[in-house]
């Protein structure tokens, strides 16, 4: 699943980048009209092949919201997720937080192709990942915000920066946070990123834990709204349905508002480490009120968040 086309074109454009066009551009220097001369309708086409691919499948918005922020979180914004295993190279895409669980390889190969029929070696794969994460998040009624651009794809990746950096569902609240402060990231981007959460789905083994014995008694997270959880535990099991799926927010799954954060306060937050935001710290759980009560204030937020992550270096 976006394999050797997404590859090759990312190792051909990088050194391309590095040699011209983005010569001196450092990450702080990332601007939204970078390619306006040099592949002027760079923005339509990847706007035209994210719309295509959610009118196929709405869950494809959530998706590729979480491939740019998986990529961001390690070594940077760079695109080193979608590089395969080769000489040198260990993929990241079998990392923990990627294996059998990051999709939406083939969406961003598709874009990669009618970029390079329109303006060979031009646009990184970097960019194509930041453009379609915001042209998603609009798609499905979310924030929009001007995606700086300039970014240089990595000739590298790094399984072991995956494994470790990403923030994983049964993370502690303090470890969450430890981790997006690496990044140059604080409380109130973790809260707003989580609302990402809003839409898309998650599988069974990431929230198993919760459902039969969260504290080591055998027992379901006392956190867990009852009924919500008598709801989950008939399609997930103490054993078996891995891969069964289940919406991060059971109110309105395919639409980017703020039902997450409203779901939160009624102990209806899929993960644990959407719930640690309502539990363990009077700061998040400011935050999360303020979100649930107004959407355009957890937008404004989401999109500055956003803006923020993508300029990881």
């Amino acid at each position: 699943m976006g394999g050797r086309l997404v590859l090759l074109p990312c190792l051909v454009v990088a050194p391309l980048l590095l040699a011209g066009a983005a010569r001196g551009h450092r990450c702080d220097s990332l601007f939204p009209q970078f390619y306006d001369h040099s592949c002027p309708r760079a923005k339509e086409i990847v706007r035209s092949v994210v719309a295509r691919a959610v009118a196929r499948e709405t869950r494809m918005a959530a998706s590729l919201v979480r491939l740019h922020f998986h990529d961001c979180f390690v070594k940077g914004c760079d695109a080193s997720v979608l590089l395969d295993n080769s000489t040198g190279i260990v993929s990241e895409k079998g990392s923990n937080p990627n294996s059998n669980s990051a999709r939406g390889f083939e969406v961003i190969d598709e874009i990669k192709a009618a970029l390079e029929t329109a303006c060979p070696g031009t646009v990184s794969c970097a960019d194509i990942l930041a453009l379609a994460d915001r042209d998603s998040t609009v798609l499905v009624g979310g924030p929009y915000w001007d995606v700086p651009l300039g970014r240089r794809d990595s000739l590298g990746a790094s399984i072991q920066g995956s494994n470790n950096d990403i923030p994983a569902p049964n993370n502690t609240l303090p470890t969450i946070i430890t981790k997006f402060r690496r990044q140059g990231l604080d409380v109130a981007d973790v809260v707003a990123l989580s609302g990402a959460h809003t839409i898309g789905l998650s599988r069974c083994t990431s929230f198993r834990q919760r459902l039969y014995n969260q504290t080591d008694n055998g027992m379901a997270d006392a956190t867990l709204e009852a009924s919500y959880a008598a709801r989950l535990r008939q399609g997930c099991p103490r054993s078996g349905g891995d891969g069964n799926l289940f919406p991060l927010d059971l109110a309105t799954p395919a639409r980017f508002d703020n039902l997450y954060f409203k779901n939160l306060l009624v102990g209806k937050g899929l993960l644990s480490s959407d719930e640690v935001l309502l539990t363990k710290s009077a700061e998040t759980v400011a935050l999360v009120k303020a979100y649930a009560d107004d959407v355009d204030l957890f937008f404004q937020h989401f999109a500055q968040s956003m803006v923020k992550m993508g300029n990881i270096s």
